[in-house]
């Protein structure tokens, strides 16, 4: 835990890893400098300098920015690594062994379920995925073989949320491991760690980094003999996050609580006034007493984030020349920016779920997922009504 631990949000945010070192020879850096060096001098040669050998396994400003991720989910252990998918793939490549089996969300990004169902199924792991908004599915699901329980809340695209407290419970209960995908939310809305989970996972280009221009990923956790495993993996995979990028991270996370209560305040307007629309079939927003879980998520989140969905009535044509016509909206991929991004997961970001799964959870050829930026709102309207009209 970084010295900052007591302090509040933003304020560990500007300096949880970055603490100014006035040892002597020191210069007080106010921003941890970028660590370029891939190897380390030592005067003896069984004494690394300061811990440090090889950049790799170990670089002084990857290292501030997994003190600050740490302290910012309250958790005794952070990990950097060079994507979200290679902190998933470093996840499972530590803790399970051919032949366990996990249970999953079936609402989930489309790139970890092509992880799952593509890659880690080819050695010999089981997945079965379920609907997690009732931990009782989840409990169901569960053989002699499982290991590891796998949820995102609130879900990528629908924005189902789960009882993370609910599913702890069971996972203690039958001794598997809970990972929870973060990412939607951030540390600043949702503390996973805090309800029962044990791993979190971020995939940290999106709102951790927030502008859209370093790929990352994160895990943080308080078992240290998870860490240790996971931490001997992230060296020996090599799939570690470079300097430069840690640098970007550490500096979008500086903003982190103010991008994310102005993501917020604009995605509430935007579905409200998505939800009056004649052209709009349904808007799913945890912010919406309309939606299902709407209680659950006031009350294991601080906020609601920036990210909603919303089926446009019509066809799948319709919704392509809608997404046509804007102008302040880029239709891309990706989410968690300060600019606002907009997509058609059938034929996007779950492009690899095959359609009869997509259909089965409800990701329709005409969901259209938003990813509310930080612009003027009455901007962002404009541009949505115009489109729509």
């Amino acid at each position: 835990m970084s010295t900052t631990s007591k302090y509040g949000f933003a304020t560990k945010a500007i300096h949880a890893g970055e603490e100014p070192d006035f040892r002597e020879g020191a210069t007080g850096d106010v921003v941890v400098p970028i660590h370029l060096s891939t190897t380390f001098a030592r005067k003896k040669v069984t004494e690394p300098t300061g811990g440090y050998e090889y950049t790799r396994s170990l670089n002084p400003t990857r290292k501030a920015l997994e003190t600050k991720l740490a302290s910012l989910e309250n958790a005794a252990f952070g990990l950097a690594f060079s994507s979200g998918l290679a902190a998933e793939s470093t996840i499972l490549l530590s803790l399970l062994n051919p032949g366990d089996h996990i249970v999953a969300f079936d609402d989930l990004y489309g790139g970890t379920k092509r992880l799952f169902n593509h890659v880690f199924s080819n050695f010999g792991f089981e997945i079965t995925y379920v609907d997690a908004t009732d931990a009782s599915e989840v409990e169901k699901a569960i053989k002699p073989a499982t290991k590891l329980v796998w949820i995102e809340t609130p879900s990528n695209p629908l924005l189902k949320v789960s009882d993370i407290k609910a599913i702890s419970a069971i996972t203690k209960k039958h001794n598997l491991v809970l990972v929870v995908d973060n990412t939607f939310l951030s540390p600043y809305f949702q503390k996973p760690l805090d309800l029962g989970a044990d791993i979190v996972v971020h995939s940290s280009t999106k709102y951790i980094g927030g502008h859209s221009d370093v790929l990352g990923g994160a895990v943080l956790l308080n078992n240290e003999t998870y860490f240790e495993r996971i931490q001997y993996h992230q060296n020996a995979v090599g799939a570690v996050l470079a300097p430069f990028d840690s640098y970007l991270t550490l500096r979008g996370i500086k903003t982190l609580a103010l991008r994310l209560e102005q993501h917020q305040r604009n995605a509430l307007e935007i579905a409200h006034y998505l939800e009056q629309h004649p052209k709009v079939q349904k808007v799913i927003y945890p912010g919406l007493e309309s939606h299902p879980q709407h209680a659950l998520a006031k009350a294991q989140t601080t906020g609601l984030g920036g990210v909603l969905s919303f089926e446009i009535k019509g066809t799948t044509d319709d919704a392509q020349a809608f997404l046509s016509k804007l102008n302040i909206f880029a239709l891309a991929e990706s989410l968690g920016g300060v600019e606002s991004l907009i997509e058609l997961p059938s034929l996007m970001t779950h492009a690899s779920v095959a359609k009869e799964v997509r259909d089965k959870i409800g990701i329709t050829d005409t969901l259209i997922r938003v990813s509310v930026g930080v612009e003027d709102v009455k901007d962002l309207i404009a541009d949505l009504e115009q489109a729509l009209a």
